[in-house]
């Protein structure tokens, strides 16, 4: 077995992603207070308490969202959340499989030590790397490997829109909850916060729709096409998706998006009012930037998803949790 798919076994250890699931919570918590802070003692020393109320309900009620997104959609989608399995049924899960391959099957000391470690805990590395080695041409070993750490499973034609709906609706609601924080926050610090509404309404759909729904998108239909044309490899899939998410996301989701924000969100809610403004070109108001494209990374993470990857799924609420702040806070970096 080559270094990047020990590398995925490493990293798909139930226990491991178990514990990384249990610990997000505390991470963007942690990660969310300390950017208050951080945006609070950055305020001028007159506007430090309106700021903290501000930033601290956007900031509050994005990263609560984000981490209600994850049961919200298994239960829409129901979705078999395989990730927030307690760690002591994964313990007796693993004790049960090594104790009975242990007991019909000869294995050298250095296996046998690993193995007896596997039961309940987490193995390193170089372990891990061992025991696919040790059991290369074992067939009960393999079988008992592939068991303890699942092989990720390629989804069908069937599955994708299902999955693609899923990941977008985990995706929308730290951006609908960011715009809520947001709102709630100017409402409690600005007299005039009814006028920052539509900016939030506008970040959140540039947000959702280039960085998150588009791209899911266009993964999925590039995993429909491949799965048409009957291309099992992994890593032709992995490569596709991402062909899928450049060209529907990264290039053309941005102008879908500020093409939604101008034609239709704007007209919204400048319908009674006399002067309107008029965009000199589709990016003059919103464009694309190095954070931008730095958020797609979480559509990596949705190819790992798809891909059948688990390590990477409880990662998810904190790269959502950017694009619901950005939506909160009404960003915009045009002229205006």
């Amino acid at each position: 077995m080559n270094t990047l798919k020990v590398a995925g076994k490493f990293l798909d250890q139930p226990m491991l992603v178990a514990k990384f699931h249990n610990a997000v919570p505390a991470v963007l918590s942690s990660a969310g207070g300390a950017f208050v802070l951080k945006e609070t003692y950055s305020a001028p020393e007159g506007k430090r308490k309106k700021t903290f109320i501000r930033t601290g309900a956007t900031m509050a009620v994005t990263i609560a969202s984000a981490l209600s997104a994850p049961k919200i959609t298994d239960k829409l989608f129901r979705h078999s959340d395989e990730v927030s399995k307690p760690i002591k049924e994964l313990k007796k899960h693993s004790s049960e499989l090594i104790d009975v391959f242990l007991k019909n099957n000869k294995v050298d000391e250095n296996a046998k030590d690993i193995l007896k470690k596997a039961r309940t805990k987490i193995l390193k590395f170089k372990e891990v790397k061992m025991l696919f080695k040790n059991f290369d041409k074992d067939f009960q070993g393999q079988k008992l490997l592939n068991e303890l750490i699942p092989d990720p499973e390629n989804i069908n034609s069937k599955e994708i829109f299902s999955e693609i709906g899923r990941l977008s609706v985990f995706g929308l609601i730290p951006v609908i909850g960011g715009i809520t924080g947001g709102i709630i926050g100017d409402k409690l610090t600005n007299g005039r916060w009814k006028k920052r509404i539509p900016d939030k309404i506008k970040e959140g759909a540039y947000q959702y729709l280039a960085n998150i729904f588009l791209c899911n998108v266009g993964a999925g239909a590039a995993l429909a096409i491949m799965e048409k044309c009957n291309i099992k490899s992994k890593s032709a899939r992995a490569c596709g998706m991402i062909t899928g998410i450049i060209l529907t996301g990264v290039i053309g989701g941005s102008a879908i998006a500020n093409l939604i924000g101008n034609k239709i969100i704007n007209p919204m809610f400048e319908h009674g009012h006399g002067r309107k403004h008029k965009k000199e070109h589709l990016f003059e108001e919103r464009k694309p930037e190095p954070l931008d494209i730095g958020l797609h990374t979480d559509d990596i993470a949705t190819v790992a998803v798809m891909s059948g990857l688990k390590w990477i799924e409880p990662a998810l609420p904190i790269m959502y949790s950017i694009s619901g702040y950005r939506a909160g806070i009404g960003y915009r970096n045009g002229k205006k």
